[in-house]
């Protein structure tokens, strides 16, 4: 078995290209922007009609099917 405490070997590649790697930030803290009251009423009453659109929405059928069911009747 080998040692554990080995230190492990970097190849010339990943030497060569180390410069080029950027460091990423690990976590972005991104705050939305302060809204005013009247804006905050706008945006949830946007969300309250998007919700009740998609509740309601009612998709209408396709319609590939019975055009393919007439061109085989043709």
């Amino acid at each position: 078995m080998g040692r554990k405490d080995k230190p492990k070997k970097i190849s010339a590649k990943k030497e060569r290209y180390m410069k080029f790697r950027k460091e990423k930030p690990t976590m972005t803290a991104i705050a939305p922007p302060d809204l005013t009251e009247e804006q905050i009423k706008e945006r949830r009453t946007d969300e309250q009609h998007i919700g009740e659109f998609w509740r309601n929405y009612r998709r209408p059928p396709q319609r590939f099917v019975s055009e393919r069911k007439a061109r085989s009747k043709r």
